[in-house]
């Protein structure tokens, strides 16, 4: 029998949002833990044009809507955080105090609570209470300005930097982490996640490149940002392009090898920067004379660090991706399947979110009765009221 998932047993709160939110509850939820996910009323309601049943982001959660501005919802979720090990939530520093759902007070009814907080740009600071998206997060900490060709201006790297690496993946970690440090203390902590520090530890090893003498300013100019003509993308002649990271001597020289370059002395010295205009000219004309398919079986088992790039539409039909079942289709819908994986461990099967699809049991399980549902949504507690959840006196 298969070992359990490794957050089996687990339960966090999630408090909808757009983004890093719903990707941190993605990666807990994929890693086993039973995420609760406390939508807007009347469903996402979060001014994005997204078909929640076709989100990615928001798979294989349980799920129920309530109206936050009302009072018996508002009482739902404290009831909820009282029973999880984690809660997660996204807004800018103060709405949930003045909800009356802030850290101190949940804490009061459940001191083990791990609370999660995901902003753009932390808990206090001058810009904390400003509303940014990803391209603004990294913009400050040397991110963006990083990123781009040489002479040319920053190119935002789609929203992976600051909203799903920097943010998302982050807060997963200090989940974890504080809820594995809650086991031992028996106290919860609050994680205050910003995304623009997310994104500025990832710039670590760019950092140690800087501190050692191997990064210049400028983008495009250097080892990692496709100044180096062994690492960079170059156009083939069917109007594909070519991966190349070969970074390490060995790799390179096989690579020029294989290329017909093994006795130009214009390639002995490819770490001289002086040298990458020249290495650079000769390694795209190359390219550019035969189409990808030829590369793909030139180089097929050598060690050159060679990759086609494929668009997104082809990553499921890759032969490796095939191979490693990296994609899954559930409800007609191709995505990424869970990662990572653990020995033992059958991965779990995503399930596409459903509105309210798991309401009645999650109130059941916290004390409510069919009828305490009614008059919930009698009250407003899920939004406005549908016809067909009215008492048979209000129908009309």
């Amino acid at each position: 029998m298969a070992d359990q998932l490794p957050l089996a047993g687990i339960r966090i709160i999630e408090l909808a949002g757009v983004g890093p939110g719903p990707f941190c509850g993605m990666m807990l939820a994929d890693a086993g833990a039973e995420v609760i996910r406390i939508d807007r009323a009347g469903g996402l309601g979060a001014g994005v044009p997204i078909d929640g049943e076709r989100d990615v982001l928001l798979r294989s959660r349980r799920t129920i809507s309530l109206d936050l501005k009302n009072a018996a919802a508002r009482d739902i979720v404290r009831k909820l955080a009282a029973t999880a090990d984690g809660l997660i939530e996204g807004f800018r520093p103060g709405v949930m105090e003045r909800l009356g759902l802030g850290p101190d007070l949940l804490r009061k009814a459940n001191p083990r609570l791990v609370y999660g907080r995901m902003t753009g740009w932390g808990q206090s600071g001058p810009y904390a209470t400003l509303p940014g998206h990803d391209i603004n997060y990294i913009a400050v900490n040397g991110a963006l300005d990083a990123i781009g060709e040489q002479g040319g201006p920053p190119i935002p790297p789609l929203n992976l930097v600051g909203d799903y690496a920097g943010g998302g993946l982050m807060l997963a970690f200090g989940m974890i982490a504080a809820i594995l440090s809650m086991r031992t203390t028996q106290r919860g902590r609050v994680v205050d996640c910003a995304m623009s520090e997310g994104a500025s530890a990832l710039l670590a090893g760019i950092w140690s490149l800087k501190h050692n003498g191997m990064w210049a300013d400028g983008r495009g100019t250097n080892l990692l940002d496709g100044g180096a003509p062994f690492y960079t993308t170059y156009p083939t002649a069917d109007g594909q392009f070519a991966a190349i990271g070969a970074i390490e001597e060995r790799f390179f020289k096989r690579l020029c090898s294989l290329l017909g370059f093994e006795h130009d002395r214009d390639f002995d010295k490819p770490y001289d920067r002086a040298n990458w205009p020249t290495i650079r000219a000769k390694l795209e004309k190359s390219f550019r004379a035969k189409p990808l398919e030829h590369f793909e079986r030139l180089f097929d088992g050598e060690d050159v660090c060679f990759s086609p790039v494929v668009a997104i539409d082809n990553a499921p039909s890759n032969p490796h991706n095939v191979a490693r079942a990296a994609f899954v289709e559930v409800d007609g819908l191709i995505q990424p399947a869970p990662v990572p994986r653990y020995e033992g461990c059958v991965p779990r099967t995503p399930h596409m979110w459903r509105e309210n699809r798991d309401r009645n049991s999650i109130l059941h399980e916290i004390g409510f009765c069919p009828d305490d549902v009614e008059r919930l949504s009698l009250d407003g507690a899920f939004g406005v009221p549908l016809a067909n959840e009215l008492a048979p006196s209000q129908k009309l």
